[in-house]
Formats: C-alpha cells, sequence, structure tokens
C-alpha cells in the first residue's frame, strides 16, 4: 500500500463507513470516521447539531474538523458534506489519496431511508436526494484522485477495488 492515507468521500449511505472500517482491517491502517470526531466533539449527533445550529454552522465544525485532522497510514471516511470545505479539501488532499465513492442516484434513494435522521446537510428548505446529488457530485469528482463506482458492488467488492486502485498509485 503506497498511500499514506487513504481518504473517502462521496454521498451519505454510499459506504464510506463501512468500506472505510473493512479497508483498514485488510490492510493493516488505522480507522478515523471524521462523523465520529465531530460527534465527540460537540456532544452531540450529527442531525442534533445540525437541528440545533443549523446547516451553515454544522458546515463551519465540519471543516474546522477536517481541516485539523493529522493522521498516517489511516482511512479516513469524511462527512458527504466534506466537499463544501475548500480549506479541509485542500488538507485532506496533502494527507493523502482521495478515493470518490461513486453511487448512482436511484440506489441512494434507496439507501437513505431517514435522510434527516443520519444528519445530512441540507442547505436549502424541501431540497431531496436529487437535489443534493445535482450539487454534490461535481464537487466529488473534483477532489477525487481516484473514483470507484460502486453499482452492483457489495461491501467486500467496494473494499477490493479501493485497495486495488490505491495500490496503483
Amino acid at each position: 500500500m503506497k498511500a499514506r492515507n487513504i481518504i473517502l468521500i462521496g454521498m451519505p449511505a454510499s459506504g464510506k463507513s463501512t468500506a472505510g472500517v473493512l479497508l483498514a482491517k485488510a490492510i493493516g491502517y488505522g480507522f478515523i470516521d471524521c462523523d465520529l470526531l465531530i460527534q465527540n466533539e460537540q456532544k452531540a449527533l450529527l442531525c442534533d447539531i445540525i437541528a440545533q445550529k443549523g446547516a451553515e454552522e454544522f458546515l463551519r465544525i465540519e471543516e474546522e474538523v477536517n481541516a485539523s485532522l493529522w493522521a498516517e497510514h489511516c482511512v479516513i471516511a469524511t462527512g458527504g458534506s466534506v466537499i463544501y470545505g475548500a480549506r479541509a479539501m485542500a488538507h485532506l488532499k496533502e494527507l493523502g489519496t482521495v478515493v470518490y465513492l461513486k453511487l448512482g442516484e436511484k440506489e441512494l434513494e434507496k439507501r437513505l431511508k431517514n435522510i434527516f435522521r443520519r444528519g445530512v446537510v441540507m442547505r436549502k428548505a424541501g431540497e431531496t436526494v436529487a437535489d443534493l446529488y445535482a450539487e454534490r457530485v461535481p464537487l466529488y469528482e473534483k477532489y477525487a484522485d481516484v473514483t470507484i463506482d460502486c453499482a452492483g458492488l457489495n461491501v467486500e467488492e467496494t473494499v477490493r477495488a479501493i485497495a486495488e486502485a490505491a495500490e496503483r498509485l
């Protein structure tokens, strides 16, 4: 494994945390879940932070946590909204290889059963999964060093695809 760190980005429910922890075990890396770091720092669930402080304040907190992260030989699962923070993304790209776990909009809608309870940042009232998808995909593509198309892959196949891609870097 050549990558100092592997940073996973992608839509909520794309498998960043699930695949990330399994990947870390498979390659002998540590595992960091940035959503859990935020929850620990704020002593609240993501959905509660968003409800109490608002989407913009949550994004500020998320950017601060990600921009100050230090890691070596870790798989880092970021929150789906990390791509809104240019400073955080620049820092993460310096830390390692950014891997975008790409999933189609229809598959995401199936996986995202309760978008609000998950703590998904909705910046506009009435925003849909389709709106989020259209807004975020260009940002994921912009920051990705590697894109893994997860369509039709189970978690083990996703982990294998990430590990193989990281080997080639």
